[in-house]
């Protein structure tokens, strides 16, 4: 019989394999807090055949990393027959967590996106004790990306009370209320502000009040420690040299600024001595395909598609430059900027960005900012790191890139995020 554990820990979460830097922070949190007096960590996500369904960019199953002994992925089965189409699958994720919060497991909850995940954490908690059996459960909400800036915006901008109610409302019956960055956070309370203002409620100063500050938690020593002779493996599998490639890597959507970065190669000088390399998969994956084809630079950009966790580092490592010229978009903002982080820790060459949403705290002044969508500054910036930087300058670069990357260190992360939190056993 298995003992029963004594600490638990459930992350609610879009997991592995989707191609989401929030799918890897959970995958952090869940390894630190195996060494932090959790004896039981599990992610409750969705199963793999409805994530395929819905057309969120998957990593190729074969290159996803296994988690560490301790840390069990819950993918729990559709409730109901098809007459309840999405509802089926939201009533198995709530239904399980309804079992973990009443099995007597002392339990920590931790929901990234508030909808839908923070809407099941607090159904979930609500049934719990309606049952009448023994809850001991601590709550935590961090509001990511897209659910704020795509679902709460949208319910301003049409006036959907009801859904931003919802949505507030979940998030604030939460014990603890986090955001990844500041920016998030001001969007949420200037979201909330404008719902008060239009319908006499007062979600926003409760927001402004409660909300703290948890930037993403990133596994540093996955980047900061690589062999260099398997990184020029890496590099030649895919006939690739150190330093001979502008990289962007991150899912392959409108607001990423793809097609600015294309344009902004083919200007700059050094389109002629380097390939850009575009490694990611997401919605607009075959538009981005066809206008590189397009482009003057045709013959000197590489599309990659199925770059695992192992490899990921190393790509980032034997760059040039790595650029992801962002963009704000009606449907995402960038709120962090995970993969910038990780190429910064990784020691690649110079970041390359826009200073919009949460960006600047993901960088500092690490980063070589450009405007929004203007591929002739990108294109200056682009042979500003790959040809301009001397061997010093590019080190000097490097090491300050670093020592900012690490105030995201997963194990700090996890320490600051818990440090308020007290679950009794």
């Amino acid at each position: 019989m298995n003992a029963i554990p004594d600490r638990r820990l459930v992350i609610v979460v879009r997991a592995d394999p989707v191609i989401c830097g929030h799918s890897g922070e959970a995958r952090n949190l869940a390894e630190v807090a195996l060494t932090r007096g959790f004896d039981d960590v599990r992610i409750v996500t969705w199963p793999l055949d409805r994530l395929e369904e819905t057309g969120l960019p998957l990593k190729p199953l074969d290159t996803v990393l296994p988690y560490s002994p301790g840390i069990t992925v819950e993918r729990p089965d559709p409730v109901g027959g098809y007459k309840i189409p999405d509802g089926r699958y939201l009533a198995g994720l709530t239904g399980r967590l309804i079992e973990l919060f009443t099995d007597g497991v002392p339990t920590v909850c931790l929901s990234l996106y508030l909808s839908p995940h923070t809407i099941a954490v607090a159904d979930a908690v609500r049934a719990a004790h309606a049952t009448g059996l023994p809850v001991n459960v601590t709550t935590v909400a961090e509001a990511v990306g897209s659910d704020v800036t795509d679902i709460v915006r949208a319910c301003v901008e049409e006036g959907r009370f009801g859904a931003a109610a919802h949505v507030l409302s979940s998030y604030l019956s939460q014990d603890h209320c986090v955001a990844v960055s500041r920016y998030t956070k001001e969007v949420i309370v200037e979201a909330a502000s404008e719902i008060d203002e239009r319908f006499g409620t007062t979600f926003a100063s409760e927001c402004a009040a409660r909300i703290a500050i948890s930037y993403p938690a990133i596994d540093t020593s996955s980047y900061l420690v690589l062999d260099p002779e398997v990184t020029d493996e890496y590099l030649a599998a895919r006939g690739l040299t150190r330093d001979g490639y502008v990289l962007f890597l991150s899912r392959l959507g409108a607001a990423k600024g793809v097609d600015d970065l294309i344009d902004g190669f083919a200007a700059s000088m050094t389109n002629h001595s380097r390939t850009l390399v575009i490694a990611g998969r997401g919605p607009e994956a075959e538009e981005f395909r066809a206008y590189a084809a397009s482009s003057p630079a045709a013959d000197r950009i590489v599309f990659l598609d199925d770059v695992g966790d192992e490899e990921k580092p190393h790509l980032m490592a034997g760059c040039a430059a790595y650029a992801l010229p962002s963009k704000p978009r009606p449907e995402f903002t960038e709120t962090f900027g995970i993969a910038l982080v990780e190429e910064m820790l990784a020691g690649g060459g110079p970041v390359i960005t826009c200073d919009t949403g949460g960006i600047g705290e993901a960088v500092g002044d690490t980063a070589l900012m450009v405007p929004v969508e203007d591929p002739a500054a990108i294109a200056a910036a682009i042979d500003r790191a790959a040809l301009g930087m001397t061997d010093f300058e590019r080190a000097a670069h490097r090491e300050r890139a670093r020592e900012h990357g690490l105030h995201f260190d997963r194990e700090r992360v996890f320490d600051r995020l818990m440090a308020g939190i007290s679950v009794t056993v």
